[in-house]
């Protein structure tokens, strides 16, 4: 059995641990008092309010530096990617199975619905072969128009199907904005196929030509109703390309944009692949 200098030792501890997180003689809590506590929730509350209230001035200073329309850096990219519509690099279809392509020509159609003439209607009419450059002070921009049925064949008004059920499909190319782009010289698309021998290919418009009515671009905001002109490919693919893996590069040019830089596969050019299955 335990002695009575054990039970007093034992009792002696536990009211010492107790005494420790509250001390009711001295009226503490964890070793500081009621005032204590207070004075560092006091000096914490005033450290942190200090601290968000500069780090609110540093941004507020930062966002006066910027302008609502134009990006203050605009280093980084000062040359056009060449990109592609549908939207995949391999276009794998049997043009005797409507649901093998279907995904691709209901990518067209709706990436074409903001070109259809009557929504550009509303944009102004532009001189063909010359800059539209809008340095009036007015922060709003106007944009020429780009109307569907300038890609004929390859619109998706006369053939639906976007001549993928023929084997001939089209793909559409566009460039980047890229704000204050006037690229010098005549921009046209040339689009190649690699292999033994060339396959047969219709632009539209004519020749591939990207017209310089549409550059400079202004940005987003200022530009808001701004559409990217496009180039649409048909491939004229025979019997002997179908079952056939073939890689198509395209490439900007005509002008002094970069379209061979090897670090950059996407800089003014752009490859895919093409697959026709019977």
């Amino acid at each position: 059995m335990a002695s009575t200098e054990d039970k007093a030792a034992n009792k002696e501890n536990v009211s010492s641990w107790k005494d420790s997180i509250y001390n009711p003689r001295t009226g503490e809590l964890l070793g500081r008092t009621a005032s204590s506590w207070a004075l560092i929730l006091l000096f914490y509350l005033v450290f942190y309010c200090f601290l968000a209230g500069m780090f609110a001035l540093t941004m507020w200073v930062l966002l006066l530096t910027l302008d609502d329309y134009v990006p203050r850096y605009r280093d980084r990219v000062p040359e056009p990617g060449l990109v592609i519509r549908p939207n995949s690099l391999d276009l794998v279809f049997n043009k005797s199975d409507p649901h093998k392509y279907a995904q691709y020509v209901q990518h067209l159609e709706s990436f074409l619905q903001r070109y259809n003439d009557s929504m550009q209607e509303s944009n102004e009419e532009c001189v063909s072969g010359e800059y539209y450059k809008q340095d009036n002070g007015d922060m709003t921009k106007k944009a020429c128009p780009f109307k569907r049925t300038s890609l004929s064949l390859c619109s998706g008004l006369s053939d639906t199907n976007f001549g993928y059920q023929e084997g001939k499909p089209c793909v559409l190319l566009k460039m980047n904005r890229i704000i204050g782009l006037m690229p010098i010289g005549d921009p046209y698309i040339n689009c190649t196929v690699k292999k033994d021998h060339p396959v047969q290919m219709q632009y539209f418009p004519v020749e591939g030509r990207i017209d310089k009515m549409y550059f400079p671009y202004y940005g987003k905001k200022a530009h808001e109703n701004y559409m990217q002109p496009l180039v649409a490919v048909k491939l004229l693919l025979t019997k002997e390309d179908y079952n056939k893996e073939l890689a198509v590069e395209c490439r900007v040019e005509g002008t002094n944009l970069r379209n061979n830089d090897e670090r950059d596969k996407f800089l003014g050019r752009v490859t895919f692949r093409v697959k026709v299955v019977e």
